[in-house]
């Protein structure tokens, strides 16, 4: 059976980087500033913004709607 990559928790820690739990049990650590290109993303480079998100439909989501793919997180990221 095949689980989808899920991420069930996520922790600021500094810069852009953040602690993610995923539904594999695993926790690593993303740092996402290469990553915040792009017209949606730009905005999140406001480190406050960037501090400000949820986790909404299994993965980190901001305020104006931002997010990206459990899978890419997990590719980017290393272990905690």
């Amino acid at each position: 059976m095949h689980t989808f990559l899920e991420i069930t928790k996520a922790e600021y820690i500094d810069g852009y980087r953040l602690r993610l739990y995923f539904n594999t049990g695993e926790v690593r650590i993303a740092d996402l500033e290469s990553s915040l290109v792009g017209e949606v993303f730009l905005p999140l480079r406001d480190i406050e913004m960037f501090k400000r998100f949820t986790i909404k439909f299994d993965t980190v989501t901001w305020e104006n709607e931002a997010d990206l793919a459990p899978e890419y997180l997990y590719d980017i990221s290393t272990a905690a």
